[in-house]
C-alpha cells in the first residue's frame, strides 16, 4: 500500500495533481480543501494517501493532513458512501466543519453536498454523532492535525483552557472570518479569542 508520497509537484488543477517521484508520476485525487493549500508547481509537496482498488480501478487520494485522510477513510464505513462522495464532502467542508454538521444535526448542510441526500445525510449522523461528541479517537473528524495552524490553533486554547468544542467553534469562525494568506496560528489564536471573550 501507498502510505505517501514526496516529490515534485508538476501539475494541479482542483480535482486532480500529478507529482514526480523520482521519475515516476503519480495521478493523485484531491479535494478542493487540499488544493486550496498546495504549494506552486515545481514545488516539493508531501501528501498522505490512500490507495483505493475498486474491481479492475485503482485510484490513489492524497491528503495534506491525518484528520483528512482519516475522515475520508471513516466516511466510506458508512453504507451509501464511496471514494468520491467522501471526496466531496472534504471538499465543501474540513474536518472540524464537518463535525459541527454532525454533531448539531445539520442535514440542510450535509445535502448541500453534491451525492449527499436525505437518507444518507441521516444515517451519517446517526452513525457518527455520538463518537464525535465524546471527541472519540476513532472519530478522527473531531480534531485536527498538528502541523495544520487550525489544529496547532486548537491546541493553543486547550492549553489555555478552553473546552473542545468551544475551542474548535471559534477557530472555525475564525477560519471563515480570515483571507487564507492571514490563516496563520497566531491570527487564528487571537481571532478566536475576540469570538469568545464576546
Amino acid at each position: 500500500m501507498i502510505d505517501f508520497l514526496r516529490g515534485r509537484l508538476v501539475h494541479k488543477d482542483p480535482v486532480t495533481i500529478t507529482v514526480d517521484v523520482n521519475g515516476i508520476g503519480y495521478a493523485v485525487s484531491i479535494s478542493l480543501q487540499t488544493y486550496d493549500r498546495l504549494p506552486s508547481t515545481g514545488e516539493e509537496v508531501f501528501l498522505l494517501t490512500h490507495l483505493h482498488v475498486r474491481e479492475d480501478v485503482m485510484q490513489l487520494f492524497g491528503f495534506l493532513h491525518e484528520s483528512e485522510r482519516a475522515l475520508f477513510r471513516l466516511l466510506q464505513g458508512i453504507s451509501g458512501i464511496g471514494a468520491r462522495i467522501a471526496l466531496n464532502i472534504l471538499s465543501k467542508c474540513g474536518a472540524a466543519e464537518f463535525r459541527e454538521y454532525v454533531i448539531s444535526g445539520n442535514i440542510g448542510a450535509l445535502t448541500s453536498i453534491p451525492g449527499v441526500g436525505k437518507k444518507t445525510a441521516e444515517r451519517i449522523i446517526v452513525e457518527l454523532r455520538d463518537k464525535m461528541a465524546k471527541g472519540d479517537p476513532a472519530g478522527p473528524a473531531a480534531s485536527a492535525s498538528a502541523d495544520d495552524p487550525r489544529g496547532e490553533a486548537i491546541m493553543a486554547l486547550l492549553a489555555l483552557g478552553y473546552p473542545r468544542q468551544v475551542a474548535e467553534k471559534a477557530i472555525l469562525k475564525a477560519t471563515h472570518e480570515l483571507s487564507t494568506e492571514e490563516r496563520n496560528t497566531g491570527n487564528l489564536i487571537k481571532a478566536a479569542l475576540r469570538t469568545i471573550s464576546g
